[in-house]
């Protein structure tokens, strides 16, 4: 195993002749896609890795300034693929790593056949004729509430993400590996996600783009869907579903493991 695969605990499974990875969000890692794997393995060689930073990498190899941007996890991504050999695949990203899929695109457009983009903002900060969803007061009582006790923000923002109480699975296992994180890291890692703004790059995206996207969702509001739909370089198309919950892969399973089983199997029809 590559120095590469050994920090991100890649996983290769399954062995078709197309490739998908799967890219999970912030406060989880792969195992936030243990109900969508079983339905792939049997026809796609399947890849799964941990971002940097997720509570079951090596927190001696998080560079605070190399992951200060998304920059930083989409050279990961092209460094996964490259040490694979993967020469093309359907990327499935959740949250930011759809996000840090497109950047990844628009510098090797070659190894991304098309980009299924699961709960995904450009910008979580509302301004001028955009709807993010959360002003910068907001932001500031987040990580505010993070630096001043890590634990009790964990247990209180898991149920608001999933979109459900305490006694759900779903929350119990979403806590979990967002408390898993290092204090410090976790902050460093939010602050750069709900700090950031991609809105300028999504006219670079030509990769085809796939947008699936829960109906209500604290994190990233409805409307964000149809913004990248418009404003993507490529052929797009948008799937709101019935959902709650930023997360709907772990907490609706049901509903959300065929919608991205037929949008990987189904291209955009122009």
């Amino acid at each position: 195993m590559g120095v590469v695969e050994q920090a991100h605990n890649v996983k290769i499974l399954g062995s078709g002749d197309r490739t998908i990875v799967l890219a999970h969000g912030f406060g989880t890692d792969q195992s936030v896609w243990k109900h969508l794997v079983p339905h792939l393995v049997e026809d796609y060689k399947v890849v799964l890795y941990d971002n940097m930073g997720a509570g079951t990498t090596n927190p001696e190899y998080f560079d605070f300034d190399r992951y200060s941007s998304l920059e930083g996890y989409a050279y990961d991504v092209i460094g996964i693929l490259e040490e694979l050999k993967v020469s093309s695949c359907i990327y499935v990203g959740h949250s930011v790593s759809a996000m840090i899929g497109a950047v990844a695109s628009i510098s090797r457009p070659d190894l991304f056949s098309k980009l299924l983009m699961i709960s995904a903002s450009p910008r979580y900060l509302n301004d001028v004729d955009y709807f993010g969803g959360y002003e910068q007061e907001d932001l500031d009582q987040l990580f505010q509430a993070m630096e001043s006790n890590f634990k009790a923000w964990c247990s209180g923002f898991a149920p608001l993400a999933v979109g459900a109480d305490m006694e759900c699975v779903s929350v119990q296992e979403f806590s979990r590996t967002l408390f898993n994180m290092r204090p410090d890291i976790a902050l460093s890692v939010a602050q750069t996600i709900f700090q950031s703004d991609m809105r300028h790059l999504l006219c670079h995206v030509i990769t085809p783009c796939h947008i699936i996207q829960s109906m209500k969702d604290l994190a990233v509001p409805v409307v964000v869907s149809e913004y990248l739909h418009q404003n993507l370089g490529g052929e797009s198309i948008v799937e709101v579903m019935s959902t709650e919950g930023h997360l709907p892969q772990l907490s609706s399973p049901d509903v959300v493991v065929p919608v991205i089983l037929r949008h990987i199997r189904g291209d955009i029809v122009v």
